[in-house]
């Protein structure tokens, strides 16, 4: 219901401008939500400077020539406007209060109205770990970024396909592969981090055998590779021009890895619809017809066999080929991005989630793809690190958190907690209420950041539930359950009466307020790749909740009709929230 109300203020004052004689200066209405209205506008001050005239005169000039009768077609939802020195400040009406309880009641259950719109179809690319390990704390970023974005643009209207792509031409394979023929890929362990360990004995061994030749022959007749190194070197070209045992041996590394990465994520209740392997452009010959076309189309220098493209605007180089004629990463990504693009039903948008290291990469990707004539260009969602208080992240060296630790100990702390408030409940529902919990602190915890703001990862403090996160507004969801349980007698009486009901204290009005804002969140989430919003409204949300509760008795109020008033917002309430959370990922327990 905001969107109307603001569309209405948007009409009514549009309206006031061409009356006031200022619709002549063309300036847009600069709207915004505040602390002192239900949303304000600044446009005086625009208008002041065009006119010559002081911003707080505009502003009451305006105000004046605003039509808000009861009788006007235009201000159904709207109060009344006051202009406060250069602002204008609107007030939704009660009529707005109960449409928004209604249109929440009529939508129970029923799919979004936006969904019904199908607004375009849209290709995301997250997580994209290589097949060298599990997920750590800094793939987690990137994964919950891309998953509730994907939530933000399926509830706004949009239909999205979810891809991961798989990276197994990379050297970190070629290791691991290597690795697996000379260890042993432990049975009893997760696959993913049976897996890390091979890889990471792998690039010791490589290592070694790096200082032993190193120590045996005098330093400037080392040869640049070790006999290793040769080998890890011919598996990978052996790899992309698809020797069959070759192939066999890597798929048997890569879907062993993947099979591990993916349970992680079913845990974290994030699902791809795709998963495209890198080395399918290969050997299709798609890498080597964009190859082909950059060489004619684009300006390309070569040394010996190597191809570097330059880009106008970009001062380095994109390397596309190596001296010894493979195809690197980026060829490869060039031909993933005209794929999707030109995939057979019709794509209208490509999102990829990368994090700021990849900032160069992006700029490169997207000019490369110009130059190829790609319909639909990459947007892109970059992301700060995460990193650990003691420092940096590295599979190789066999630093990180795994993601399977990390659920695995914010579950069990999630469980102590539970246990302490809850020891009437059995073990089994202890440890479901932990499992929601803790994952959807987790979840909360790394998308509540702006992606753009870096992120030092303290375990500790993900683990502290008590704070304003998930559980806050898990708890709040529950709330709202209990006191509906509590009220089961009157739910008969309810009904759909929500039309009909007045809300009279200010703690009542702002909560319907806030529940108004959930579609026009997710729409500005969406619009702006920016799935952080949603995370903030749903804290603001259960803190409004929160306050609603400790001001207005609802069970025990004195009056039925304030009863009956006050349960309709709460099972409003739940609804929403019900609807926030399941935007983040985060499941919303009816108890805790």
């Amino acid at each position: 219901m905001f969107r109307e109300f603001k569309k209405e203020v948007e009409k009514v004052l549009t309206k006031a401008l061409k009356k006031a004689s200022y619709a002549a200066a063309g300036e847009e209405l600069e709207l915004e939500e505040s602390e002192h209205a239900d949303i304000s506008s600044r446009v005086a001050f625009s208008l002041a400077r065009t006119h010559k005239q002081p911003p707080s005169v505009v502003a009451e000039e305006i105000v004046r020539h605003l039509e808000l009768t009861e009788t006007s077609a235009d201000s159904k939802l709207i109060l009344k406007a006051v202009a406060v020195g250069p602002y204008i400040n609107f007030y939704a009406n009660d009529f707005f209060l109960q449409k928004t309880l209604q249109r929440i009641k009529d939508e129970e259950g029923a799919k979004p109205a936006a969904a019904e719109k199908r607004r375009g179809k849209i290709i995301i690319e997250h997580t994209s770990a290589n097949a060298d390990g599990p997920l750590h704390i800094g793939h987690l970023r990137n994964a919950i970024i891309g998953d509730v974005l994907v939530r933000v643009l399926k509830r706004a209207g949009f239909a999205v396909e979810t891809q991961y792509y798989v990276n197994d031409m990379g050297r970190q394979i070629g290791v691991a592969v290597w690795g697996a023929e000379r260890l042993e890929v432990a049975a009893d362990k997760k696959p993913d981090h049976a897996v890390a360990d091979v890889y990471i004995a792998a690039n010791k061994l490589l290592e070694a055998e790096k200082e032993a030749a190193a120590e045996t022959v005098e330093a400037e007749t080392v040869e640049a590779e070790t006999e290793a190194e040769k080998s890890v070197g011919e598996l990978m070209r052996k790899y992309e021009v698809g020797d069959e045992e070759v192939v066999r041996r890597y798929k048997a590394v890569v879907e062993k890895c993947l099979s591990g990465v993916r349970a992680s994520l079913e845990r974290l209740n994030i699902r791809h619809d795709l998963f495209v392997w890198e080395s399918e452009f290969v050997r299709s010959g798609a890498v080597a017809e964009v190859l082909e076309e950059l060489k004619r189309k684009g300006e390309v220098r070569f040394e010996g066999s190597a191809v570097l493209l330059k880009l106008e605007g970009i001062g380095k180089e994109l390397v596309v080929q190596r001296s010894d004629g493979t195809s690197l990463y980026t060829a490869r990504d060039l031909a993933y991005h005209r794929w999707k693009s030109e995939r057979g039903d019709r794509v209208d948008r490509i999102i990829d989630v990368f994090g700021k290291d990849h900032e160069l990469v992006s700029q490169q990707l997207a000019k490369a793809l110009e130059i190829l004539g790609v319909r639909v260009l990459p947007e892109f969602v970059l992301f700060e690190f995460v990193s650990l208080p003691s420092g940096s992240l590295s599979t190789r060296a066999g630093r990180y958190i795994s993601v399977d630790e990390l659920i695995e100990k914010i579950e069990e702390r999630a469980y102590e907690e539970v246990s302490k408030r809850r020891r009437d409940l059995s073990e089994g529902k202890r440890r479901e209420i932990a499992r929601r919990v803790g994952v959807g602190a987790l979840r909360y915890d790394i998308v509540k950041v702006s992606p753009e703001k870096h992120i030092v990862f303290d375990l500790e403090n993900a683990l502290d539930i008590e704070k304003k996160g998930a559980p806050f507004v898990q708890y709040s969801h529950a709330r709202a359950c209990s006191i509906l349980r509590a009220a089961t007698a009157a739910a008969t009486a309810r009904g759909s009466e929500a039309s009909r009901l007045w809300l009279h204290e200010e703690s009542e009005k702002e909560l319907v307020k806030k529940l108004a804002k959930f579609e026009s969140v997710v729409e500005a989430a969406a619009s702006e790749l920016r799935p952080h919003l949603v995370a903030k409204y749903a804290r603001e949300l259960a803190e409004s909740f929160n306050l609603f509760y400790k001001d207005c008795p609802v069970l025990t109020a004195e009056k039925v009709e304030v009863r009956e008033a006050r349960l309709v917002l709460v099972e409003c309430a739940k609804i929403v929230l019900s609807r926030v959370l399941e935007v983040l990922g985060v499941e919303a327990p009816e108890e805790m």
